[in-house]
């Protein structure tokens, strides 16, 4: 039995457990996309996590959804994220900038140029954001012609090797969660003719690509990526209609040697069984809802080779230390996950002694 407390190798990476940090969207980003004046402090507070998935970051300006979300793909971008890079290292962590292009899931309210969202077809998701003026109904997507499904895809291998030039220590593609590359793989996302839509292998076209070309431009140990099967949300309707589309990823990523994989686990146990079968790397589970009895338990079971935990993360900048402690845990204040700009739900999280 494997403990979650043992080491393990993640690319060149040698990591001290097997405990990461999920990627959690938190919106205190500048205007300009550059990373808030406290993300170096939020980020190495929780360094002793081992492996930290930032926060979904846009690797164009056509990926940006929501307001206040980071990118990556300007010189500003890159000075923001060498701060937080240079804190986290400095705290002895290990980071991945995680690169989410959003798709359908914008409103031009949001974006610096009100420029329309862009998806693998003219499909609304069907649902409500916030934005500047309130919520407001997500407007029909301009579907990607495939040509700018090809400069897309050199969009993301440009933010990666952005992120390397920042200091990161690699890159986690989110292809999860209702975002772009999930809205290529649904079928009810996505009704192209091209080569990116239609059969499975058409659909998988687009998330295959955008790592192949990332492995291109900055190692396969420095990639990775994310997947949520068969998870409702942004519209998306996949139930197990899809499993054996993530079959074949997990099949084809395990050709390409990446850093890992990193799956959304919400229950279909035999499908996260296969995957782990297919492929041979570091697999992350993310498990929403975990109680602390139950961390460590998929890493005993051997579901998973690592554990990523979000809001207990969040809410605990020395989580490591109270679990190994069983010292009582900080519960997390979700009214300010996304609110504001200062350290009220950010940074002001207490520690067990002064960080």
């Amino acid at each position: 039995m494997t403990d979650v407390w043992s080491p393990i190798k993640l690319g060149n990476l040698q990591l001290p457990h097997r405990l990461a940090m999920a990627p959690m969207t938190r919106s205190r980003a500048k205007p300009d996309g550059t990373p808030g004046d406290l993300a170096p402090e939020y980020y190495a507070q929780r360094a002793t996590m081992g492996l930290l998935i930032t926060e979904g970051t846009q690797p164009s300006e056509d990926g940006q959804g929501y307001t206040n979300t980071p990118g990556i793909y300007t010189d500003a971008h890159v000075a923001g994220w060498r701060k937080v890079t240079d804190a986290v290292h400095k705290a002895d962590g290990q980071l991945f900038v995680q690169l989410m292009h959003v798709g359908r899931r914008s409103h031009p309210d949001n974006t610096a140029h009100h420029r329309q969202p862009v998806a693998p077809s003219a499909i609304a998701p069907g649902e409500q954001m916030f934005t500047p003026k309130g919520m407001q109904t997500v407007p029909e997507p301009c579907a990607l012609t495939t040509a700018e499904v090809r400069q897309t895809i050199a969009d993301f291998a440009h933010g990666a090797a952005r992120a390397i030039e920042a200091g990161a220590d690699g890159v986690e593609v989110h292809g999860a969660n209702g975002y772009l590359v999930h809205q290529f793989l649904a079928p009810n996302a996505n009704k192209r003719t091209d080569e990116y839509g239609g059969s499975l292998e058409n659909r998988a076209r687009f998330a295959i690509e955008v790592v192949q070309a990332i492995v291109a431009a900055i190692g396969p140990e420095r990639t990775a990526v994310r997947l949520s099967p068969g998870l409702p949300t942004g519209g998306i309707v996949e139930g197990n209609a899809n499993d054996d589309l993530y079959r074949y990823l997990a099949t084809e990523f395990d050709k390409l040697g990446l850093a890992y994989l990193h799956v959304l686990h919400i229950g279909n146990e035999a499908l996260v069984a296969d995957i782990r079968e297919a492929f041979g790397g570091v697999l992350i589970v993310n498990r929403p809802g975990r109680t602390r009895e139950q961390v460590g338990s998929d890493v005993a079971a051997g579901v998973a080779d690592i554990e990523a935990l979000g809001s207990m993360a969040l809410a605990n900048p020395d989580l490591v230390a109270r679990l190994k402690q069983g010292a009582p845990l900080n519960e997390p204040r979700v009214p300010l996950f996304y609110a504001g700009g200062g350290a009220e739900g950010y940074t002001d999280y207490p520690s067990l002694q002064p960080m």
